[in-house]
């Protein structure tokens, strides 16, 4: 067989050879040891938690080594693109900080020199190192036809090894004649792989996240390109990972069993191989009827709304918020490194890829939950200002509205309890904030005037009127407090609560039930931020109206 004949015959378009693109895309200027990784979606669809995931771990590797972090968009299977579904991704992972080096930047536009980032632009540059394989004798084509494939699938029914290859592979052998004959007759093909893969042979990997493993090699003639002259995953992973000289390929482990594939072709193109970090799926725990847990199973795009990042947005998770929960996730050390740097930025986490669990991470909403909390904690008020206006204005655009009408009373608002040593942690996600602080607004304000059992309601009314009458916006939190505690013996209550608890039977109850009566009356909750910081922000007018409503309700 004169192979670069063939090649010829079956590539009469392409002139470029791999050497044209070696000169193209050199080797990158980096220091010793800098990562290059990628995140190579396709966009059939929402980005999902597990994409959001493993982008995290390729940026984190990257950066932290001081390399390059790209992003590739492999979009050969046009039949399961969505409109949009590129920009979707862009989107998704720039809500979350996540912007890459280089690569696709928007739905026609890359960032760059080692592009086109988009697989679908590339078809050029596949075809050219597919014709150097032909003309080494690596590829061969094939016309099976649909029914042919299925007619090999089903006398192999009962063979311990399944696939195109050996006696199987009905092309591998075809003479010139034959594929000259048969593409005269206009016979679509593929373009397929001639492995020297046996079944005897071994491979052994040391990956990053599950260290060594051992597997058998690859055997099967595998399709590189396709009918159409499109490639396939394996073909266009292994051309492009090494034209964009990625160093580290990090992806699911759902792609394990193909390293054998991409070992093969990497060898037989005359590339490096890169290493391999295969990160296992984010896992759910499955519970029964009443709550018990019956088992787990992977983080579903169909079952679980939590598993599209547009789920987080619309919540109102903060992207932090949900950044670091994805480092608790990704390495075992985060925790105590966040414990240990209580205000340091996440970029500052000596990230790791070997200190990733093999086995899969368990998704916890009531985890993401209390990360988030100490995460907004440490928001400034102005900070926290913006964060739900943004949100609000997206989600909400009635409070929205009355959030923006007073930015300084706003701020103001979400500044309580939050600059002391230990910040109230009450806010998880914007999406509780309107209801959290709904007293604040006379629109929204909603009165409850449903008190403790302890205090009588003749007692109540005796305790808003006298508070009624002393009370003052300009006392500082001491004079406030001490205003408090004066109203309680006179009424029969202690200002010392210690006092109480020895002798509860000589009290009606102690300072702190005194505070209770005016909180309740005034914001409605039993629970709140600092009472005296509240009452300063609603104002005199406000204050005094509240009480007296409280008063008329009662009486």
């Amino acid at each position: 067989m004169d192979y670069l004949e063939l090649a010829n015959v079956l590539f009469p378009d392409i002139q470029k050879t791999p050497e044209d693109y070696e000169a193209m895309y050199p080797p990158r200027a980096l220091a010793e040891g800098a990562r290059v990784t990628r995140f190579a979606p396709s966009p059939t669809g929402f980005l999902h938690l597990g994409g959001l995931f493993a982008a995290t771990v390729a940026a984190k590797t990257a950066r932290a080594s001081g390399g390059v972090f790209y992003l590739r968009i492999e979009d050969t299977d046009k039949k399961r693109e969505v409109e949009g579904g590129i920009s979707g991704i862009i989107d998704g992972l720039a809500y979350f900080g996540i912007v890459p080096d280089e690569g696709r930047i928007s739905q026609s536009e890359d960032k760059g020199d080692y592009g086109p980032y988009r697989q679908s632009e590339r078809r050029e540059i596949y075809q050219t190192f597919a014709k150097a394989l032909v003309e080494k004798g690596l590829a061969y084509p094939c016309f099976c036809t649909a029914q042919e494939l299925d007619d090999i699938r089903a006398a192999q029914e009962n063979e311990p090894i399944k696939g195109y290859f050996g006696k199987w592979a009905r092309c591998r052998d075809l003479s010139m004649e034959q594929i000259k004959e048969k593409l005269a007759q206009g016979m679509p093909w593929t373009l397929r792989l001639r492995s020297s893969g046996t079944a005897e042979q071994k491979i052994k990997i040391d990956d990053f996240i599950r260290g060594k493993i051992e597997m058998p090699a690859n055997m099967l003639d595998v399709v590189l390109l396709k009918q159409d002259g499109i490639p396939t995953y394996h073909f266009a992973h292994c051309v492009d990972d090494h034209l964009m000289r990625s160093t580290h390929i990090v992806r699911g482990d759902e792609w394990i069993a193909s390293v054998p594939i991409h070992i093969e072709l990497f060898k037989a193109c005359g590339f490096k191989v890169p290493k391999y970090a295969h990160i296992a799926p984010i896992m759910k725990e499955e519970t029964d009827e009443q709550g018990n847990v019956t088992g787990k199973r992977k983080l579903s795009k169909r079952k679980d709304p939590e598993a599209s990042v547009s789920f987080y947005a619309e919540e109102g998770y903060p992207a932090e918020s949900v950044n670091e929960y994805l480092l608790t996730l990704a390495n075992s050390n985060f925790e105590d490194w966040r414990r240990a740097n209580a205000d340091a930025p996440l970029e500052a986490f000596p990230f790791n890829l070997k200190k990733m669990s093999a086995s899969g991470a368990l998704f916890d909403l009531a985890k993401l939950t209390d990360v988030s909390k100490n995460v907004i904690c440490r928001f400034s008020a102005e900070k926290v200002y913006a964060y739900v206006c943004a949100w609000a204005k997206e989600n909400d655009r009635d409070f929205y509205e009355l959030l923006a009408a007073d930015e300084a009373f706003g701020v103001s608002m979400f500044n309580i309890d939050r600059t002391g040593k230990k910040p109230r942690k009450d806010i998880a996600k914007w999406s509780e904030v309107k209801d959290y602080y709904a007293y604040f607004f006379k629109a929204l304000y909603q009165n409850d005037f449903t008190f403790p059992d302890n205090v009588d309601t003749p007692d109540i009314i005796a305790i808003l009127k006298a508070y009624d009458a002393v009370y003052s916006a300009a006392d500082d939190k001491d004079t406030w407090f001490q205003k408090i505690k004066d109203l309680c013996t006179p009424l029969g209550f202690t200002p010392n609560v210690k006092e109480y608890k020895q002798n509860p039977d000589a009290f009606k109850g102690h300072v702190g039930d005194v505070s209770g009566v005016i909180r309740i009356a005034v914001t409605g909750r039993r629970n709140t931020p600092d009472l005296c910081s509240i009452l300063a922000l609603l104002g005199e007018e406000e204050v005094h109206a509240r009480i007296a409503a409280c008063i008329s309700a009662l009486a």
